[in-house]
């Protein structure tokens, strides 16, 4: 299944995403070396009983990495659980740590960047005004 939103100009511009940070993505995707050690840096990872898809290496591979291999064209559930990973399982707080140097928010912010593009984002609940104290 193909996103709902496939408009040439989008695909262009996530082209152009993907292209204009393609050495820093398969630079950090190449040099990963899965040995975890943001995830302790990671307070998501940590206060979320270690559950791996929380470890920073987790989701800059499988939310950036997988967009950048399919060239951003993904179905709308791949879109969908990109989203989730990169907004409901990260903050984007800048703590997670590599010793290789692997600047893993810059690869979570690109993914967000993309996901965005497509209409994939976090969107938040309206509260009503005479609702709020």
């Amino acid at each position: 299944m193909t996103s709902m939103i496939t408009d040439t100009a989008a695909m262009e511009r996530i082209h152009e995403i993907l292209n204009k940070k393609k050495d820093m993505i398969k630079l950090s995707l190449s040099a990963c070396a899965h040995c975890s050690i943001c995830s302790d840096s990671c307070f998501k990872f940590t206060s979320n009983i270690n559950d791996p898809t929380y470890s920073p290496a987790y989701k800059a591979i499988n939310s950036i990495g997988r967009i950048y291999k399919k060239k951003g064209k993904l179905s709308d559930d791949e879109y969908r659980t990109i989203k989730n990973l990169i907004w409901d399982k990260c903050v984007l707080c800048m703590r997670c740590y590599c010793p290789l140097g692997i600047s893993i928010p810059s690869l979570i912010a690109c993914a967000r960047n993309v996901c965005r593009e497509k209409g994939f984002y976090r969107t938040y609940d309206k509260i009503d005004e005479e609702q709020q104290i």
